[in-house]
């Protein structure tokens, strides 16, 4: 069995995910992602063709599909967001696509909360600022006291409320997965639309999927809708928003600032419209990449591979056929 493994964390961080992979006896061929589809089809052919790939946010189109094929037998994603995948394309194709979810929401939610204090008392402003020997102040916000609106109540969402609710602040949320339990637990209110979420909302925090319908989902027309001086957070994807719009509304003022763990290219091509905006700040993917994360979730992931070539069905499949 030849393997193609491509995320940097899993590649970079010790554990016991390696031990699993070693165990196996399967030849693990290893490039640092994320690849593009050129790249793709460049180690595919110059290896010969793999059994399985352990990608992160690898560009695994239905054309580098084709060019596994017939030998390729699983893709074992890193992680839980599969819209860099033609999930689709894979189940005509009847090629397994696993996933590992379960094992980053702690993580991910407390980068939300970090983002949320950079804006909030302008970090940005001030880190930057004393690193040039200057001792600059701008007056920030507290969180105390205001309205979270978090849009997707998955296992992130749900912990990114509880620690909102710990700053003192008021959530309110949509999702199309509700959890009535959840919700009554933590006071959160159910919003009908994500339109009403924008406007009542101080500080908005997105942890949606990445769809053809939510693709570009933040914009022009809906930061507009936004209360002025909101903060926007998003630690799911970049796609959700459009960029130039965001960059617009921070110069405006119509945001008070945007956080973010994602961008819609990663990474982006410079010169790129967020770098000269100092109420933007960007951190490069790194939400779910600390030691005790990347350690469950890069367990889950070799085991998912290791477990689908091998017939034991402990395995964790997002796509049915």
């Amino acid at each position: 069995m030849r393997i193609l493994l491509t995320t940097t964390s899993f590649q970079d961080t010790p554990g016991q995910h390696h031990d699993v992979l070693a165990a196996s006896g399967f030849e693990i061929i290893t490039a640092r992602g994320p690849l593009s589809e050129e790249q793709m089809l460049a180690h595919i052919a110059d290896s010969g063709g793999f059994d399985g790939f352990l990608n992160g946010d690898d560009r695994i189109t239905a054309r580098v599909i084709d060019a596994a094929l017939p030998r390729l037998k699983v893709v074992a994603k890193y992680g839980i967001g599969l819209d860099s995948i033609d999930v689709a394309y894979a189940t005509q194709k009847r090629l397994p696509v696993l996933f590992t979810p379960g094992v980053n929401e702690t993580t991910v939610a407390e980068h939300a909360m970090g983002l949320m204090v950079a804006v909030a008392k302008n970090f940005w402003f001030h880190i930057k600022t004393v690193k040039d020997g200057q001792w600059k102040r701008q007056t920030g916000i507290e969180l105390s006291g205001k309205t979270l609106g978090v849009v997707g109540l998955g296992r992130i969402g749900k912990e990114t409320i509880k620690r909102a609710g710990a700053f003192g602040m008021k959530c309110v949320a949509f999702g199309h997965h509700w959890d009535d339990a959840f919700a009554a637990q933590h006071a959160v209110r159910r919003c009908a639309t994500v339109e009403e979420l924008l406007k009542i909302s101080d500080v908005v925090s997105l942890h949606n999927a990445l769809t053809p319908e939510t693709r570009g989902m933040i914009n022009r027309e809906t930061l507009a809708t936004l209360k002025k001086g909101a903060i926007l957070i998003n630690t799911a994807r970049g796609g959700l928003v459009i960029e130039q719009d965001v960059a617009d509304a921070c110069r405006s003022g119509q945001l008070r600032g945007y956080g973010a763990d994602v961008l819609d290219q990663e990474p982006p091509k410079t010169p790129h419209v967020f770098q000269t905006v100092d109420n933007i700040i960007i951190t490069p993917h790194i939400g779910s990449r600390t030691f005790e994360s990347v350690q469950r979730q890069g367990l889950r992931a070799a085991n998912n591979l290791v477990n689908s070539l091998r017939g034991n069905p402990d395995f964790i499949q997002a796509n049915r056929f």
